[in-house]
């Protein structure tokens, strides 16, 4: 099984994922995409994606990113967003890299985008460290 479809039954057994639509489209040394159809119910009072779908896009992204780099039974350690501008579209996209990877973790960086009549638009940027699992609870 390719790594693109581990990825795609990791993502399916995450219910938030399910929840917010997301799709996984990349996920392989190069990088990771995970993409996230904008539907009414994740805009929060001003029309704009909440912010906490835009977080969960990166988080997730990084995660596959860093699963890329040091093996799929991985977690987030911890990361950083900084909103650049409002999303607002049809679509968001959340497009990760390993930066650097050790034995147990990895810096990774994520850059993500809205989709608005075609068009990419950067609204967020984040980084985070991304720690591998013992082997004990990768396995559970």
């Amino acid at each position: 099984m390719d790594l693109l479809q581990i990825g795609k039954q990791a993502l399916a057994s995450q219910p938030f994922s399910m929840l917010v639509g997301a799709v996984l489209t990349k996920f392989d040394q190069e990088g990771t995409e995970l993409r996230v159809p904008i539907q009414d119910k994740l805009k929060q009072q001003h029309g704009f994606v909440h912010g906490g779908v835009v977080s969960y896009a990166a988080d997730n992204a990084l995660t596959f990113a860093g699963g890329a780099a040091l093996g799929t039974g991985v977690v987030t350690s911890e990361y950083k967003i900084n909103y650049v501008r409002p999303a607002v579209g049809q679509e968001l996209i959340a497009r990760a890299v390993a930066v650097h990877a050790g034995k147990s973790q990895a810096a990774c960086r994520c850059d993500i985008f809205v989709v608005n009549e075609g068009k990419e638009t950067l609204c967020a940027i984040a980084q985070g460290t991304i720690a591998r699992l013992p082997a004990a609870s990768s396995a559970e």
